[in-house]
């Protein structure tokens, strides 16, 4: 039988627990790590950056549903990944991110080694799990509890290390450990809630990213309660063109109006995050202390007040609520239309340019369609997260909101490629947040991944200019110079086109045939 070491026989435990692409970089303290990839049917993708390939990892899981991996380095490159580890947290998006660490008699010594930390495994406990494998036979109970919290519950990251002088010893391949029990919901709390809908007269449905792999289970409830579907960021697409979709912020006072005008709620995979909720951080969201929510999370759950709590994954919950419920008629169709049309024109109120914006956006779907549109924090895509109709479930993902991180797109993009090879993906990012990380470009190159970016070019900051000026600050810091993006574009061997911010001559670029990727910037100035 072959000996194979803690790396080798680490990688080979990934492999037989589903994992097919590792993002990663290496480095003298992971190089045992990197010894099982070849032959392991692994691809390994190399970003210019670890915090690019943890952002890679996250749109990768976001695209896929299934767990995005990166690899990276002891100390700084762990560090560096801890900013897109923070966006997944926020974003309950499954990422595993395994790193080296120094060899275990050094751990709180001090002796300055190379990427030392004081404690990093401390370090990272501060936002997710941190697991260590100090010998060859923690291998296989590390990875199977990894992949517990990776798979059960409200996901996020967990980070794995490994010390330097852990990885080359003998270890045996780690068994997988049986899978977990399904969560079944509970009948007497599916009955209560089916009690609670069945009495009202008019219900609607509160959508947030827990139910983003749930339409049809969503759409044939909705149907069946003739009520609106009210969907937060990451729940865009999940009932695209349906007259019962209310595609928009609870932020906005005409979505606001929709769940006032309720007599129950039901909340599905949502956390009520200000960011979806309460953007302008104004207060004044409508009483919904009656609601019954669904949710992976009993945390979650118990911290906002509900009549009802119901702890299970949404598709199963819904698909076992749904025979409970009593078929309604009535006026649904006609309340989500009338949010539609005042939250779209609320947006005018908001910013005069924001319609506009989202009339790009909507350019960007018309001519792309079924794209995965993964944004970074940019004008445009503020505009979608308030009001906008995908047509792709879990199709519409960005940065935009919960932790915030610029930067995120083009990592994020170059991961939603790679697991949807057959899907086309566009990168909606600013020329600011472009230059966060721009040389992860050149891995779309690598890869020739079929994958625009699409560039807002404004001439720096806008969003926190404008922010600036409305709290009566000089505007300060918000008009770093832009990259020249055709030579940049030329410097990464990609196509270049360019556009007036114009929604016909987007749509024109966009349909012009491309193999591979290419960028596209936008002349919003």
């Amino acid at each position: 039988m072959m000996t194979l070491s803690v790396g080798e026989a680490l990688v080979q435990g990934l492999k037989a627990r589903g994992v097919d692409t590792v993002f990663g970089i290496p480095g003298v303290h992971t190089i045992e790590l990197y010894r099982g990839l070849p032959g392991s049917g692994i691809r390994h993708v190399t970003p210019r950056h670890e915090q690019g390939a943890a952002f890679m990892a996250d749109g990768y899981a976001r695209a896929s549903g299934r767990i995005g991996v990166a690899f990276v380095i002891t100390g700084p490159g762990l560090t560096n990944a801890l900013t897109a580890m923070a966006q997944a947290r926020a974003d309950s998006v499954p990422i595993l991110v395994i790193s080296g660490v120094n060899r275990r008699a050094s751990f709180g010594q001090g002796f300055g080694l190379l990427h030392e930390l004081p404690d990093q495994a401390g370090m990272v406990r501060t936002l997710c799990p941190s697991l260590q494998i100090t010998a060859p036979e923690m291998l296989e109970p590390v990875l199977n509890r990894a992949f517990a919290l990776l798979e059960s519950g409200r996901p996020g990251p967990v980070h794995i290390e490994v010390p330097t002088d852990v990885m080359p010893l003998p270890a045996a391949l780690p068994a997988l450990a049986p899978p977990a029990p399904a969560k079944v919901p509970e009948p007497g709390l599916l009955a209560q809630a089916a009690a609670l809908l069945n009495r009202a007269s008019s219900v609607v449905i509160l959508a947030g990213g827990g139910a983003k792999h749930a339409a049809p289970a969503l759409r044939a409830l909705a149907e069946r309660l003739d009520a609106p579907v009210i969907q937060t960021t990451n729940a865009r697409g999940v009932l695209f063109d349906h007259p019962l979709s209310l595609p928009a912020s609870p932020s906005l006072d005409a979505t606001r109006s929709v769940i006032a005008g309720a007599d129950q709620i039901l909340a599905i995979g949502t956390e009520f995050g200000p960011t979806d909720y309460d953007m302008y951080m104004r207060g004044g969201l409508p009483d919904m202390s009656g609601m019954i929510r669904i949710d992976l999370c009993p945390e979650q759950l118990a911290r906002h007040p509900a009549a009802c709590r119901i702890e299970g994954e949404s598709g199963a919950s819904l698909a076992a609520l749904l025979p409970l419920l009593q078929s309604k008629s009535g006026d649904g169709a006609a309340r989500a239309a009338q949010g539609r049309s005042a939250a779209r024109a609320e947006l005018t109120g908001l910013h005069p340019a924001m319609p506009h914006q989202l009339q790009m956006v909507e350019a960007i779907r018309d001519a792309v369609p079924g794209a995965l549109i993964v944004g970074d924090s940019t004008q445009p895509v503020y505009a979608g997260n308030l009001f906008y109709d995908h047509d792709r479930p879990g199709g519409w993902f960005n940065a935009a909101t919960g932790y915030g991180a610029l930067g995120f797109g083009p990592g994020a993009a170059i991961g939603a490629a790679i697991a949807c090879p057959d899907a086309p993906v566009v990168c909606l990012i600013g020329d600011g947040g472009l230059q966060f990380s721009p040389a992860e470009l050149r891995v779309a190159r690598d890869e020739n991944l079929n994958l625009t970016f699409l560039v807002w070019n404004n001439a720096g900051y806008r969003e926190i200019a404008e922010a600036m000026i409305a709290a009566d600050v000089p505007v300060t810091g918000c008009t770093p110079s832009p990259l020249r993006l055709e030579a940049f574009a030329a410097a990464c061997d990609l196509p270049y086109a360019g556009v007036d911010s114009d929604p016909a001559a987007l749509r024109a670029a966009l349909e012009t045939p491309c193999n591979g990727p290419r960028l596209i910037e936008i002349r919003a100035t």
